[in-house]
């Protein structure tokens, strides 16, 4: 099934596609689940927080929102994603932009996978899987530049 990368309102071409999506399914599979249709789609602040509000009812910028398509063994949907918002975590947590943009790619496939964080314990465990997820990234990178 596809992985598909898609700007909505802004000028931005992630880097590397083929490498971003052998890694998501990767994670995928490693999670025991199948990988249907994905969609990344990145957008701006403006356009995700108008996002917030009509379907969340939430009057606030984020860095990610998820629609899911699948079912609990299927891992579908779209994913949109603040490219602003993204450039803005990733000066706050001292990191890279593409370090965090793969942090809120991954941390939206967690939500299409049935994870949550609406409490302490599912922000830390979501957490605990990004950083999984983060170091199979590190891995696949480091397998491809072997000799």
């Amino acid at each position: 099934m596809a992985i598909c990368f898609h700007s909505e309102g802004i000028s931005f071409d992630l880097e590397k596609k083929i490498r971003h999506k052998k890694w998501i399914r990767q994670w995928i599979e490693s999670e025991g689940k199948i990988q249907g249709p994905l969609n990344f789609i990145f957008t701006s602040n403006e356009q995700l927080r108008l996002m917030n509000q009509e379907y969340l009812n939430h009057n606030h910028f984020t860095d990610v929102i998820t629609f899911e398509y699948g079912d609990e063994n299927i891992t579908s949907g779209d994913i949109f994603i603040s490219i602003d918002q993204v450039m803005e975590n990733a000066e706050f947590y001292r990191v890279s932009m593409g370090e965090e943009l793969r942090r809120v790619m991954i941390h939206g496939v967690l939500h299409l996978m049935g994870y949550h964080d609406g409490s302490s314990a599912e922000k830390e465990g979501m957490r605990e899987k990004e950083n999984e997820a983060l170091h199979l990234w590190l891995k696949l990178v480091k397998n491809e530049f072997r000799i």
